[in-house]
C-alpha cells in the first residue's frame, strides 16, 4: 500500500511538472491530507506514514530536477508553508516561528520539516505550479493564474487536484479550464483567479 502511494506519487509529479514545463529553481506548493488518502475526512485520522509515502514519491523528482518544494500545513498553523531556508531567502519570504506536528500542522508538512536540511515556515508564497491531494486549498499559494492539468494517474485515497500557474492571461486561462469538467469551479475561485468563476458552469 505504502510502496504503491509512493509510486503513484512520482507519476503525478513528474506529470505536472512535464505540464508546466518548470525550470530549475522554481517552486512547487504541495498540500497532502493524509487523512483524506486513507479515506478519511480531511483533519479527523492524520498518518504520518502515509504523508511520508507521498513525501517519498515527490520530494526525489523536485530535487534532482532543481525545483524547491513548498509543503502546505494545514489550517491549525493557518496553512502556513514550509520550506528550505535557502528557498525563503532567494524569493523574499519572511519567516515564521512555528515547527508543524501531525496533528497541528499536518503530516506532510512535519516530514518536510523533519527531511529538509534547514527547514523553515512562512506565511505564504507564490509558486509556480502546484499539487492538492485531499482538497487542502493550495491554492492561496499559487500565482494569481493558475490552469488545471489533467493527469492519467489521480486515482488515490483522495482525490487530488493538480494546477500549475503559468502567468497566462485570464481569458485563456478561462477557455483552458472550462475545457476540464472534472473540477470544482469552487477551488478555481478559491485558487484566486479572480473573475473566472463568472466564466465557468456551476
Amino acid at each position: 500500500m505504502l510502496e504503491e502511494l509512493t509510486e503513484q506519487a512520482k507519476l503525478a509529479v513528474e506529470q505536472v511538472l512535464d505540464a508546466a514545463k518548470l525550470e530549475r529553481g522554481g517552486l512547487f506548493v504541495v498540500g497532502c491530507s493524509s487523512s483524506e488518502v486513507c479515506g478519511s475526512k480531511i483533519g479527523t485520522n492524520s498518518s504520518l506514514e502515509t504523508a511520508q509515502a507521498v513525501f517519498a514519491g515527490i520530494y526525489p523528482v523536485l530535487k534532482e530536477r532543481g525545483i524547491y518544494l513548498a509543503a502546505q500545513c494545514c489550517e491549525h498553523l493557518n496553512r502556513a508553508i514550509i520550506i528550505e531556508r535557502e528557498a525563503a531567502q532567494k524569493f523574499g519570504y519572511e519567516e515564521v516561528n512555528v515547527v508543524p506536528q501531525p496533528k497541528a500542522g499536518g503530516s506532510f508538512a512535519t516530514t518536510a520539516y523533519a527531511t529538509f536540511a534547514q527547514p523553515v515556515a512562512v506565511e505564504e508564497v507564490h509558486a509556480d505550479a502546484g499539487m492538492d491531494i485531499g482538497g487542502t486549498l493550495i491554492g492561496m499559494h499559487l500565482k494569481r493564474v493558475a490552469v488545471p492539468s489533467a493527469l492519467q494517474s489521480t486515482n488515490w485515497g483522495g482525490e487530488p487536484d493538480f494546477v500549475h500557474g503559468r502567468g497566462q492571461n485570464l481569458s485563456a486561462a478561462c477557455g483552458h479550464t472550462m475545457m476540464k469538467a472534472n473540477y470544482e469551479p469552487a477551488y478555481w475561485t478559491r485558487a484566486r483567479c479572480r473573475g473566472m468563476h463568472r466564466a465557468l458552469v456551476f
